[in-house]
């Protein structure tokens, strides 16, 4: 290893713990190379993102007993079926396993964010790896033995955690690698959550083929040869972390003067704390809370809509009212299905995009570029139904979908301007309770005002207007929080006794004479193996999703 071999530096060491795992440990030498960290988040991110391709399963998951009988099984509630081996689970029961990890992704990055900053990111990544491999091994074998309380407990409530963990363990690493990009660090990661579901679902529908030739529907083993697979890559990754000595600049960079004008970079620290007892956290927790309720509502709906409203014009009829064949109804269903691969792409992809457009734009501005033009996208969506323009309703949804993906991408470096980059990590966890609360609030608040519509006798296709000119109204509610966005009293940032409080339990005090050795390293053969081992199933995942897009057209 080319870090600090966990040696006591300094008289400070003595008793401190040295083992592998230790953030010590992973303190980078002189030959180490920073663009190496960005794998590392992406065999991650990569991993735990196969949580939005998850509704691979869901109708493999209702069919699993050939046999039940449906007069008894009609009526089961969900208590019932929770343990229940002789009746199928319905779609609704096994969806809620999708809302449970997200609750527990935000739980559990606000629980242990302040923790993780301490332990480093080896030691949370590859527990990360244990918790969403592992709980996805346990859900498979809940299915083997058709018990839904234990797919709950290993891929809702274990896995989850293992999502949280997993999620923000690479955020203040890459952050202090870059203080010149922090935008597009984070956004390299981030990248990889939009992106899993490009690989994993791909690969679930693989896997479940082959393993359903002798009959069933494959979903157990599954569900836990893909969990193996994610340990063995998320402690790759983890193990492959490093972290900079305190005080480490890229070369030849310094700390600008000016941040365009607006004074919203902050050079000193918040400690964890304080900074969530600020206005400036609550607001910012809005603005994530706003922007991903309003892209949840077209991720639900984007598909159906497309489907209602355009009907057989989707399979090149003048009239979208018109009777369908059942080829033409193959071609409206896989030209939604096209739109599916297309909300994938740009979902990931917009995360690099705008979060590196935020390191010359601005934070604030990039949020508020999101506002404006989302509310803009979003109310001509219905008008380009009425006019039975579906290329341009194609061409909105993606736009939304890349702000969506940016949105969670950009989050993390405007924390770090705000509240400094000592305990961005933990902060971040707090912050992704926003999330947690938009993937459980978002739908069912979206779902109530469409069924509200259906009872009122509004047609179908016409439904969904009101719900996208409510979007809109949230994105408004949006742009007003990040315009109250102000830089934190003076009185909030740490003192120097505080700060240096918390760079010993970081193990940073013994490592900042190393600061303008470390890191100097070239990129390598090892660094382009380690590109090409995170960029080839990225790549494919993109040519599949692609391909799905291609019936669009």
């Amino acid at each position: 290893m080319d870090g600090v071999t966990g040696e006591n530096l300094s008289n400070g060491g003595a008793g401190r713990s040295s083992g592998f795992f230790a953030r010590e440990r992973t303190i980078a030498g002189p030959k180490f190379n920073r663009w190496l960290v960005p794998t590392a988040a992406l065999a991650i991110h990569l991993s735990i993102g196969m949580a939005y391709g998850f509704s691979v399963f869901w109708l493999p998951l209702t069919k699993l007993i050939s046999g039940a009988d449906p007069a008894v099984c009609s009526d089961i509630g969900f208590m019932t079926a929770l343990t229940t081996t002789s009746c199928n689970w319905t779609v609704p029961q096994v969806t809620h396993i999708f809302e449970t990890f997200i609750a527990m992704l935000g739980v559990s990055a606000a629980l242990w964010g302040g923790w993780l900053e301490h332990a480093g990111p080896r030691k949370a990544g590859c527990i990360a790896a244990l918790c969403w491999g592992g709980g996805l091994i346990l859900g498979g074998i809940g299915v083997m033995v058709h018990q839904l309380w234990l797919v709950y407990l290993g891929c809702g409530i274990l896995g989850g955690i293992g999502q949280g963990l997993g999620y923000i363990t690479p955020v203040s690493t890459l952050i202090k690698w870059f203080p010149d990009r922090r935008g597009m660090a984070t956004g390299f990661a981030i990248m990889g959550y939009g992106g899993g579901a490009m690989i994993g679902a791909p690969l679930a529908v693989l896997l479940m083929g082959h393993f359903s030739e002798g009959g069933g529907q494959g979903v157990a083993m599954t569900l836990m040869v893909m969990g193996a697979l994610y340990v063995i890559v998320m402690s790759a990754g983890a193990i492959g972390f490093r972290v900079p000595p305190n005080g480490w600049r890229p070369e030849g960079w310094t700390p600008p003067e000016k941040d365009h004008g607006s004074g919203m970079i902050t050079r000193k620290h918040v400690h964890l704390d304080r900074a969530w007892k600020t206005p400036q956290f609550w607001l910012i927790w809005l603005v994530l809370f706003l922007n991903v309720t309003a892209g949840i509502a077209v991720i639900s709906m984007a598909s159906p809509m497309l489907q209602d409203v355009f009907g057989g014009k989707l399979a090149g009829l003048a009239d979208s009212a018109t009777a369908l064949t059942v080829a033409q109804k193959a071609a409206v269903v896989a030209a939604a299905a096209g739109l599916v691969g297309l909300i994938s792409l740009f979902n990931s992809v917009g995360r690099l995009f705008w979060a590196s457009l935020s390191d010359k734009l601005g934070r604030k501005n990039t949020y508020y570029t999101f506002f404006v033009l989302g509310i803009i996208v979003y109310s001509l969506l219905p008008t380009w139904g009425h006019l039975g323009l579906p290329s341009m309703f194609v061409i909105s949804i993606c736009i939304i979908l890349s702000m969506y993906g940016g949105g969670f991408a950009t989050v993390p470096a405007y924390l770090a301007d705000i509240f400094g980059t000592q305990m961005v990590g933990a902060i971040h966890g707090r912050l992704l309770t926003a999330w947690s609360a938009a993937g459980i609030v978002g739908p069912l608040v979206i779902a109530a005002i469409r069924q509200a519509q259906l009872d009122a006798g509004i047609e179908p296709s016409l439904v969904y207007d009101r719900t996208l000119y409510i979007m809109a109204g949230l994105l408004f509610l949006g742009l007003i929080c990040n315009s109250l966005v102000k830089p934190v009293k003076e009185s909030d940032h740490m003192t120097d006794e505080e700060l240096e409080y918390e760079r010993s339990l970081q193990h940073d005090d013994m490592t900042a004479s190393h600061a303008d050795s470390a890191a100097r390293g070239t990129f390598g053969a090892g660094g382009v193996l380690a590109w090409l081992a995170v960029g080839i199933p990225f790549l494919i995942g993109l040519y599949i999703a692609l391909a799905k897009a291609a019936a669009l057209f």
